[in-house]
């Protein structure tokens, strides 16, 4: 496990002692494993004090969480695409493609995100259900012949396998859409909200998401990707690290400042909420790095083995398993050092969510 060491900034950074080059140059053996016991025994120190607190006490049942936000989610995008009115095609399209499955995690994070600022879930509930349509919309167009060309997500053949390519880039365009509609329409949100806060509130909500998931963000992320992938030139680190903190960690950055915005968060309590969710979106794809190499496409429910074969730079092809999982471990502890400011009860969830991502298996 990796040390302890708090997000300076609000860009993740990388230690250089944490992560060394892949190859460890110059590093014998001996000391490597040294620091790397040294920083085991800090982190397993917290995790042991955090552990003995009451809250840490507290049972917390995650998996029933993530299964009612789940169902409440799936609700509300079923609710939000007509079934059978015209243009059919299309909507039958966007329902395939959005009601899928999935674990809903990026609602999860957005609705535990405003629970923990002292909102109702229920403000959040229009935001969650953007935040999954523009997921949705993001591995609709990445799985594209003329990006990722691949034929499986969720278990289930891809959108344009099944309507063909120019429905599906239709489909993640139409969700694009949808996704600002939701979360601006005033009918989508309970009578209880604050009629004087809560429409500066949304518009900051939306302008936030916008910037997470356009040139700033996702989109950005996704294009120097496409430049590196098969590139003869060595990705450094730095670049991966660009890559993935715009192309996954920011729709996930998103989720959580939403979130807290909606619940009515300080900015304080915001910007801490914005570090934790950079390092659990930077902790995501690091595991998916992983996951990739060492599970199979029916255990992923995704094609195992795509990196490799398409020849795009990861972490454990630039740092090799093994300090990947080190680096996985040190993102896991700056997020949680990130929570240690708020209620402990109210963050369960941000906690657990942090957890299941670092530890989960598809």
């Amino acid at each position: 496990m990796a040390a302890f060491h708090p997000l300076a900034a609000s860009r993740v950074r990388i230690s250089p002692l944490v992560l060394p080059a892949a190859a460890m140059a110059g590093v014998g053996a001996g000391a490597g494993a040294a620091s790397y016991s040294h920083h085991r025994r800090r982190y397993c120190a917290i995790v042991a004090t955090a552990a003995a607190s009451p809250a840490a006490a507290t049972e917390f049942d995650f998996k029933a969480y993530m299964g009612e936000r789940a169902e409440a989610v799936n609700r509300a995008l079923d609710a939000s695409i007509p079934a059978d009115e015209p243009p059919v095609t299309l909507h039958e399209a966007m329902r395939y493609a959005l009601l899928a499955g999935g674990k809903r995690v990026r609602p999860a994070l957005c609705l535990a995100a405003c629970a923990v600022v002292g909102g109702r879930e229920a403000w959040a509930m229009p935001a969650a259900a953007a935040v999954e349509m523009v997921h949705t919309m993001s591995l609709v167009h990445d799985d594209l012949p003329c990006m990722d060309d691949d034929d499986l997500r969720r278990g289930k053949p891809t959108c344009h396998v099944v309507y063909g390519e120019p429905i599906a880039v239709l489909t993640g365009d139409a969700l694009l859409s949808l996704s600002f509609h939701h979360m601006a329409r005033v009918d989508s949100y309970p009578p209880d909200i604050d009629a004087d806060k809560h429409p500066a509130r949304v518009v900051r909500a939306i302008g936030e998401l916008a910037r997470c998931i356009g040139s700033e963000g996702l989109v950005a992320g996704q294009v120097v990707d496409l430049e590196m992938t098969g590139s003869s030139e060595t990705v450094p680190l730095d670049r991966l690290e660009y890559i993935h903190l715009h192309k996954t960690a920011a729709l996930l950055e998103a989720s959580v400042v939403i979130g807290a915005i909606l619940g009515g968060g300080s900015d304080e309590q915001i910007e801490r909420l914005r570090k934790y969710a950079r390092s659990i979106g930077l902790l995501f794809q690091v595991v998916d790095d992983i996951l990739d190499v060492t599970k199979s496409s029916e255990e992923l429910g995704k094609t195992a083995g795509k990196d490799l074969a398409s020849d795009k730079t990861t972490y454990p092809k630039l740092l090799g398993l093994e300090k990947s999982r080190e680096f996985a471990e040190k993102l896991l502890s700056d997020a949680r050092e990130q929570l240690l400011g708020f209620d402990q009860e109210k963050a369960a969830p941000l906690l657990h969510l942090a957890n299941y991502i670092a530890y989960r298996q598809n």
